[in-house]
């Protein structure tokens, strides 16, 4: 007998569910054992801090980038936006000290306010206005540090510990990180209002006439996309000791590949903190653990890209959409 259409459907998307929750974990630990077996000194813990001290940058913007996603946006800024970060960083950090940190945060979280704004009230697509604001704000990097690096020396101090101290053999970075996904999943899962980002995702519509402001909250989601690409231009300023217009750059790619990779929906309303820690770990082992195993660098954008489209495929809730575009 033919089970029913509704039962095989029930029994698809719980497969698919299945499948983000324990695909990007599974993909984890098999990358590691591969590249393990080319290179057993893979996972001593010298290496395993290296790994994890560049997997930081990478988290940091993914994060940010959940929140727009879980909204059902993207943010193309983000990388643009880190690399802006250490610039203001390297600018202020010998006049303010170690207040120079909460500067740089604030006025990326302000720009990234400023760019839910023009989305929300213009009635533009993210797409247009994050390529837009990606466009701009590196130009503003490129004008305020005169399009070149900028080499911090006064007040250094103020944020070296996060890449010269160690605890349990990994930099203070790392565990400043784990404790922001620590930090955000418990809010989401634990704040009465935490869940607001995936009810906007799954249906904007239904989720204002459920109360919810539904402005604030994708006005929010790039507010804090903005504030994660700032803590991200932070941690790169105190591992390479300078800023530069373009520190950044190359990381936006491997952001929204870790955000897809680690199960979050591109359609929006699912996902979580530690699904994109998880993600970020799998483009840093695809990143790091190639060099190792003597695969050519050239070849890491043609993987990211593979990468993405193969997370979409598996993740894309194709429920909701009546046409793929």
């Amino acid at each position: 007998m033919r089970a029913p259409e509704g039962a095989a459907q029930a029994v698809s998307r719980t497969t698919r569910d299945r499948l983000r929750l324990a695909g990007p974990s599974v993909v984890l630990v098999a990358l590691v054992l591969l590249v393990a077996l080319a290179e057993p000194n893979f996972l001593s813990m010298n290496a395993l801090a290296v790994v994890s001290a560049q997997a930081v940058p990478i988290l940091l913007l993914g994060l940010g980038q959940m929140f727009v996603i879980l909204t059902g946006g993207i943010d193309l800024s983000v990388a643009a936006l880190a690399s802006l970060a250490t610039v203001i960083l390297a600018t202020v950090i010998g006049s303010f000290g170690p207040l120079a940190v909460v500067v740089t945060l604030v006025a990326l979280t302000l720009i990234g306010a400023l760019t839910g704004l023009l989305i929300v009230f213009g009635q533009v697509p993210s797409f247009v206005v994050s390529l837009g604001a990606l466009g701009f704000w590196g130009a503003v990097a490129l004008v305020a540090s005169g399009s070149t690096t900028i080499y911090i020396s006064e007040g250094y101090d103020a944020i070296f510990w996060l890449s010269s101290w160690t605890m349990l053999g990994l930099p203070m970075a790392v565990w400043a990180a784990v404790a922001a996904v620590a930090a955000v999943f418990c809010a989401m899962r634990f704040s009465p209002r935490g869940n607001v980002f995936h009810l906007v995702g799954l249906g904007e519509k239904a989720a204002m006439m459920s109360g919810v402001r539904t402005r604030i909250v994708r006005i929010g989601a790039f507010a804090l996309s903005g504030f994660f690409a700032g803590a991200a231009g932070v941690v790169l300023s105190a591992q390479q000791q300078s800023a530069a217009p373009q520190l950044a750059d190359s990381l936006l790619l491997p952001a929204i590949a870790a955000v897809l990779v680690g199960g979050c929906a591109i359609t929006g309303g699912i996902g979580g903190a530690w699904r994109v820690l998880v993600g970020a770990l799998v483009v840093t082992v695809l990143r790091v653990g190639g060099s190792v195993a003597g695969i050519d660098p050239s070849f890491q954008q043609i993987v990211y890209g593979a990468v993405v489209i193969v997370a979409v495929a598996v993740t894309l809730d194709r429920g909701r959409l009546s046409i793929i575009k």
